[in-house]
């Protein structure tokens, strides 16, 4: 390429730096009703904002790989190269405000409208600037508190990624934007995604009973438009000879003689038989586990510590982890929130924790056993398998161990492959570590410091999110270790994320 020369003088122009752009999901917060907030307690809202923007904004973006543009005394504004982490991120972060906000008074609420947009902005080292930022401070102007907004082009790239309601808006005129937008509001709950559902059943249960009455009244006047002639010829039509037997009987069955009681009830329809297949499928496969102490923890990561001695009581933890089959049993029993889709062999996904917990219910209420989600320290002891390496085979990586993305697996699927088509570790359990994300009962907490160590439970902390183990098969290796964890919001499903059950004695 030529050398760009000035038109007069003809030397030598520097080139001209082109702003630099991208297309990318912009998330826009703000908090509702900040100044009354201030004016209530100016201090004290100043350090709660703060402390929130430090503990629960900040790294909710950056877990889920986006880039914290800038704050803005009242709200923030981030950037994501994916628009389904994006609203994930912001369902996150709604979500855990409800949890912060229940135990102050209802006027101390800080509440965030979010808005989020995928357009092509121009990118400067502290700041992003464009109509796609402008799109997305539209949506949170005219957020709800508490409501994450999407744009209708964000709407079409996670409409079949995420499992949520969405409840659409139309077209809306904001100011200074010149076309309408496309606005979706998120429904982020699993009890909402259910309501919006019905909601679209009973509009197609409702225009399938309006054609059955146009379908029935279409036919009743085909009836009464006919010749009386052409009716009596009807009438005195012989009976067809693939008639059922009950209307080819002879008049004598029609008598008040109680015999002929067996053609009228063959034709009756049968009653349908029961929904739950729960008799069917047989109670997850357990490993008995004697317990025993070992050191949890590890030094890779700052959560992973302090490192610590841990005695485990005796218990029982699944072979599997729960599969689509075993799940699909509860669904049909009316007691697990959704039916899930794949194979009947591979580990249920999309489960969130709160779903996680329908499951063992619905399983220890059926059983009359005692089943629940294990601890974090027993699921540590059980993928641990008496090891105290790296992985539980060793200290370095090896394929046919592990389902992850630079395990040796299949990192495109849509799912993990079916269970048990890895090596069991020496306790005998499969897929402790890769195929999906386990849920276990615990709360979440930043590291170990105070934590039991005697393989409790560990409530408190921010029970808003809770602890989640193993990673997936689209996470690389450095999350299938048995002292990796990590967290994620209570009622939010996410693709990766599946669990198994314990048993105590």
């Amino acid at each position: 390429m030529g050398e760009i020369r000035d038109f007069k003088s003809g030397r030598p122009q520097p080139p001209r730096d082109a702003m630099p752009r991208r297309l990318a999901a912009i998330v826009v917060g703000d908090i509702a009703g900040y100044s009354r907030l201030m004016q209530l307690d100016e201090e004290g809202t100043h350090t709660r904002v703060k402390r929130i923007e430090r503990d629960l904004i900040e790294p909710t973006i950056a877990e889920h790989h986006g880039k914290l543009v800038k704050t803005t005394g009242d709200g923030f504004i981030a950037m994501f190269d994916s628009p389904v982490e994006a609203v994930r991120c912001s369902i996150v972060i709604q979500q855990n405000m409800i949890g912060r906000n229940a135990a102050i008074a209802r006027d101390h609420w800080i509440e965030y409208r979010i808005g989020v947009n995928l357009g092509d902005v121009i990118i400067e080292p502290d700041d992003v600037y464009g109509d796609g930022v402008n799109v997305a401070s539209r949506l949170e102007g005219i957020a709800a508190p508490g409501d994450v907004f999407i744009s209708g082009g964000i709407y079409e790239q996670i409409k079949h990624k995420m499992v949520c309601g969405y409840e659409s808006l139309g077209d809306k005129k904001v100011k200074n934007i010149t076309d309408p937008i496309r606005v979706y509001r998120v429904l982020p709950d699993a009890a909402a995604y259910q309501r919006t559902r019905r909601r679209r059943e009973s509009v197609l249960l409702t225009l399938l009973g309006l054609a059955v009455a146009i379908i029935a009244g279409g036919v009743l006047w085909y009836l009464l438009a006919q010749p009386r002639s052409k009716l009596a010829e009807l009438a005195q039509a012989p009976p067809s000879p693939a008639a059922s037997p009950a209307v080819q009987a002879p008049a004598p069955s029609q008598s008040s003689s109680p015999v002929p009681a067996a053609p009228t009830q063959q034709a009756s329809p049968q009653p349908a038989p029961a929904a739950s297949p729960a008799p069917d499928v047989p109670d997850p496969e357990m490993v008995s586990l004697k317990g025993g102490s070992f050191s949890m923890g590890s030094n890779d990561d700052p959560s992973e510590r302090p490192i610590r001695k841990v005695t485990v009581r005796p218990f029982a933890m699944g072979k599997y982890p729960v599969t689509v089959r075993e799940w699909n049993a509860c669904a049909a029993a009316k007691a697990c929130s959704f039916t899930a889709s794949g194979k009947d062999d591979v580990p249920v996904t999309n489960v969130s924790w709160s779903d996680a917990k329908q499951y063992v219910t619905w399983l220890a209420e059926r059983s009359k056993k005692p089943y629940r989600l294990p601890s974090e320290a027993e699921w540590e002891y059980a993928a641990r398998g008496g090891s105290q390496s790296k992985y539980w085979w060793g200290d370095q990586m090896q394929p046919g161990h592990a389902g992850c993305k630079d395990c040796g697996s299949d990192s495109t699927a849509e799912q993990p492959v079916k269970v048990g088509s890895f090596k069991p570790n020496p306790f005998g359990l499969y897929d402790m570590g890769g195929g999906v994300d386990q849920w276990v009962e615990d709360c979440w907490h930043r590291n170990y410091q105070g934590a039991p160590d005697d393989g409790a439970v560990w409530t408190g902390g921010d029970c808003a999110s809770h602890v989640i183990r193993s990673g997936s098969w689209k996470n690389d290796a450095r999350y299938v270790r048995p002292a990796n964890r990590d967290n994620y919001d209570t009622n939010v499903r996410y693709p990766t994320h599946g669990f198994r059950v314990a048993l105590s004695p």
